[in-house]
């Protein structure tokens, strides 16, 4: 069974910024971060893809938020900076193992991990 760490949540000002890290189990396809706000759906925010270096966003996060990976210890990471108040989540880390038309959905993703705490608040 593979299992996800997440770490690096916390409580942030707004205009703060926080570092979130994954470390994954070994190689990989893809690497995604999801969110999930009390009340709503599990949300999208970012993903690489391992070989390439490829990265996608959510709008919202375009500009503020940049996801990473270190290629020797596998760890994917989420900089993000501009932390507003509507970025308070659990923030998740996931890692696909096949290839997927979009890695924008859960369902391209095969393992997830407990997820990480973000709140944005003065």
């Amino acid at each position: 069974q593979v299992q996800l760490v997440e770490s690096g949540g916390s409580v942030v000002q707004p205009g703060g910024s926080l570092r979130l890290s994954c470390a994954a189990s070994g190689p990989t396809y893809a690497m995604g971060w999801f969110r999930q706000a009390p009340g709503k759906e599990r949300e999208f925010v970012a993903s690489i893809i391992w070989s390439s270096g490829s990265t996608d966003y959510t709008d919202s996060v375009k500009g503020r938020f940049t996801i990473s990976r270190d290629n020797f210890k596998y760890t994917v990471y989420l900089q993000m900076n501009s932390l507003k108040p509507e970025d308070t989540a659990v923030y998740y880390c996931a890692e696909g193992h096949r290839h997927s038309g979009s890695y924008s959905t859960t369902a391209a993703y095969d393992y997830w991990g407990q997820g990480t705490q973000v709140t944005v608040s003065s």
